[in-house]
């Protein structure tokens, strides 16, 4: 009895302690994330974006900020509909401003790809979704080479291309049946060059070197061409064999079948998607374009799709064409060029005729009005000193004007003019005589 009273007075038997603040409690800022969370996965958007914003604007120093930025456009992504991804793109574009290291940016340009792919329309139909989603699938493989989701963006940006690809081809593939064999030549040809992959190149090839010996044995050069290049890209295709006949024909060589080709070709065939029965009649349901047949290996196309000319519009003589792009720069080297070198236009023009443009002869002035010469005959002399350089010329001059008025003289020796012969100047005013006891005026007797 004793031994235990000493043992605990000693202090041996040690009681732990709660601390009040930190027992059963959690961080408020992830409470908020997580309740987010859950109202997100049971599709209440609209209160799991209060939430969100809630926890943005009471802890701004949390961790789990960017976590929400990510969150709201995860929430406008899974709602969907044409507002919905508008705000989900505007989101993912915010949060890769913010945050452009995180691991997470890759996936938020991965989500901007996938908005505009799920909006594609038809082969046939507009294709400006189609061209936003290649932009953006290209600039994911541009901006973040090193992340996870580019395997998968690649994949995206063959498909888009697939479906792009046939839209061009329907187009040429009109103009081939109607007999246009130079707009669908112009068709084809840029078809094949920016679309190497596209499942139907073997066939455009056939169709361009077919519009081309439509044409003319002028064009018998680029029909060899393009049968050369069935024969060596697409060996597997079924219209090798043809092609190669084609080239016998024409007298031109027929080129190897190019080994990689062979194998990517060889690859595809067995590893092509498998088409259900239900697959077609179903597609007429389905908003975007038949990508089924899009290849599954290979780099695809990082460049826009251009426009070209056909070959039967005439270019300029001495000229190949414009075929570069249009850009503009600053002033480079010296930043004063613009003050040294002032726009044409604000120079005065050069010394000449009075309303005349410089270089103009004298005998090309128009006669001057006649009655209004006839109105001032002295303006001449008049304008001959102005009352200001007069001022400038001589300090005394208003000392003199004050001891004696001088009175206006008639021009009694006019100036030569422009006016014409036949004018009659009016008769000038009698001069008054002058007052006794001062000198005549200079030029009166």
């Amino acid at each position: 009895m004793v031994g235990g009273l000493v043992t605990s007075s000693c202090g041996f038997k040690r009681k732990k302690y709660d601390n009040p603040i930190t027992k059963d409690t959690k961080q408020p800022d992830k409470v908020l994330y997580d309740r987010a969370i859950n109202d997100i996965e049971h599709s209440r958007y609209e209160v799991a974006r209060i939430t969100l914003n809630t926890l943005i604007n009471t802890y701004d120093q949390s961790e789990f900020m960017a976590k929400a930025k990510l969150a709201i456009a995860d929430s406008w992504f899974r709602e969907g509909g044409t507002q919905g991804f508008a705000q989900a793109e505007a989101e993912y574009k915010d949060f890769i401003l913010f945050y452009p290291t995180m691991a997470e940016a890759g996936e938020s340009q991965e989500k901007i790809c996938q908005i505009h792919y799920k909006q594609m329309e038809k082969a046939d139909r507009d294709s400006v979704q189609a061209l936003r989603a290649e932009d953006e699938c290209r600039q994911l493989i541009v901006q973040f080479p090193n992340s996870q989701f580019v395997p998968e963006a690649q994949q995206l940006l063959r498909n888009i291309q697939e479906g792009l690809a046939e839209g061009e081809y329907l187009v040429g593939d009109f103009y081939y049946r109607r007999g246009s064999n130079p707009s669908a030549a112009n068709r084809f040809s840029r078809l094949v060059d920016q679309f190497p992959l596209y499942s139907k190149a073997d066939l455009a090839l056939w169709e361009l070197g077919d519009s081309y010996n439509r044409m003319g044995t002028r064009f018998r050069t680029a029909a060899g061409d393009a049968y050369a290049r069935i024969v060596r890209d697409y060996p597997l295709s079924g219209y090798a064999d043809a092609a190669k006949k084609k080239l016998t024909e024409l007298e031109m060589p027929i080129p190897q079948a190019d080994p990689v080709a062979y194998n990517r070709m060889k690859w595809e065939a067995e590893n092509r998607t498998k088409i259900s029965m239900l697959s077609k009649p179903m597609s007429l349901l389905k908003r975007g374009p038949d990508v089924s047949g899009a290849a599954k290996s290979g780099q695809p196309a990082m460049t826009t799709l251009r426009g070209t000319v056909p070959v039967s519009v005439p270019l300029t003589r001495g000229t190949p064409g414009f075929t570069g792009d249009v850009t503009a720069t600053t002033v480079g080297g010296d930043a004063s060029a613009l003050d040294k070198l002032p726009d044409a236009r604000t120079n005065p023009p050069a010394a000449g005729a009075e309303g005349q443009p410089a270089g103009a002869k004298p005998e090309d002035a128009k006669p001057a009005d006649p009655n209004a010469a006839a109105a001032k005959p002295a303006d001449a002399n008049a304008s001959a000193t102005s009352p200001q350089q007069a001022q400038t010329t001589d300090p005394k001059a208003k000392k003199k004007k004050k001891d004696k008025k001088v009175k206006p003289q008639p021009a009694t020796n006019p100036p030569a003019s422009t006016t014409p012969a036949a004018t009659t100047p009016t008769t000038p005013p009698t001069p008054s005589q002058p007052p006794s006891g001062q000198p005549n005026p200079p030029g009166q007797p």
